[in-house]
This record gives structure tokens, sequence and C-alpha cells, in this order.
């Protein structure tokens, strides 16, 4: 009896390897993780970063609207920004170091983003509205960014304002050159186009980390 075996004949050839399901699976592998890497890289800049500069806040509500004086006597909102990020600031012209270096890094900010900076509005809400007209802080805020609008009140309106966003603020006595000075929280938060708030700087942050969050948020 004659015994037959699988074992190719000299005359036979092996199938080549490019033919072979094993390749063509490995193709198809290799598609796939190209596409995902391509789709991940279109989506990437519409995802938020891995870690913001600022503190997160997990608000699921919009910060509490308010109206306050503007420039040229002017009421306005805080929901006349919905749509845009909203950068606030609570200083005061007459502060001697924090708050114009803030007002720097927010211009710098601004200038990072480009075209993207008409997406964005800074308000800075004054904590001295004794000497802080709206006069007065549409000069000051103009030497920084003509974009950016200055807020004042009554000591009772911007109470109402700073208190449930824990702003602190406390006027004392300086020199005889500088007159009574501010105490206050040098912080800037950042309200998203919905109003709610998304992120806290702490005083120091540099206007290329804040653009870095914001051009982000702006896509939102």
């Amino acid at each position: 009896m004659s015994h037959f075996t699988d074992v190719p004949n000299e005359h036979e050839q092996a199938e080549p390897f490019w033919k072979s399901r094993l390749f063509r699976l490995a193709l198809l592998g290799l598609g796939i993780g190209v596409g995902l890497g391509a789709l991940f890289l279109l989506i990437r800049p519409f995802l938020g970063p891995t870690e913001w500069h600022g503190m997160e806040i997990q608000s699921t509500q919009p910060v509490t609207n308010f109206t306050l004086t503007g420039p040229d006597e002017q009421a306005i909102s805080l929901v006349d920004f919905r749509g845009k990020v909203v950068m606030l600031y609570f200083g005061y012209t007459f502060c001697p170091d924090v708050c114009p270096a803030t007002m720097v890094e927010l211009r710098d900010a601004m200038d990072i983003l480009g075209d993207r900076r008409e997406d964005v509005q800074v308000l800075m809400i004054t904590v001295d509205p004794e000497r802080d007209t709206p006069e007065v802080l549409e000069e000051y805020l103009a030497h920084f960014d003509e974009s950016f609008i200055g807020l004042t009140g009554t000591p009772d309106e911007l109470i109402a304002v700073t208190a449930p966003m824990g702003i602190f603020f406390e006027r004392h006595e300086g020199s005889a050159a500088s007159g009574y000075l501010v105490d206050h929280t040098a912080t800037v938060a950042v309200l998203d186009k919905e109003g709610k708030l998304r992120l806290v700087y702490p005083f120091g942050i540099t206007g290329a980390e804040i653009a870095a969050d914001l051009k982000y948020l702006v896509r939102e």
C-alpha cells in the first residue's frame, strides 16, 4: 500500500508571503492604524488639553448674571458676552504692580490668539470704585489692549459680584505718594461660551500658557 504525505515535491513552490492571508491581515491592521492616527490628528484641536494651565472648575451652571457700568456710562451685563470666552479680572488702576503685570499677560495671550481673539473678551472689574470711573478705566486699559473693557459700580453692586466668586478686597492706607491701596484677590477667572466658570489662573500665569488653554475653549 502506498502512503502519501502533504510534503511538496521539489517541483512545487511555496505561496509568496505577499499573497498570504497573514500578509493581507497585516496590511489591514496597518491601514486601520494609519486611519485612526489621521483621525486623531484631525480632531485633536477640538479635544481638551491633557492638562490645563489653570485650576479646572467643573461648573454645571453659568455664573450668575450681573450688570455694571462700562465705557460711556453704559450698562453692561455678563450675558452680553454669551458666545465668547470671557476672562474676568478684579483689580484697580492705581495698583502698583500686580494689576499691570496681569494685564500685560492677558494682552500677550490675545496677541498669540491672532484672529481667534475675536472670540475672547477681557473684563476688568474694579475693586476701587471711588477712583476708577468709567473714563479712568477706559484710558487705563487702552494702554494694554483697546478691546479690554473696564466695569465699575456702587460698592454694593461690586460686593454682589465679587462675593459669589470668592473675590476678596480690602482698602488700607498707603504712602503719602500713593494714597490708599487695595488688597485684592489676584486671580483671573475664565468663563466658557455658555458662561460657565472653567478655569482660574493664579497670579504669575504667562500669556503663552493662557493662550494654550484658550485655543481649545474658543473651539468648543
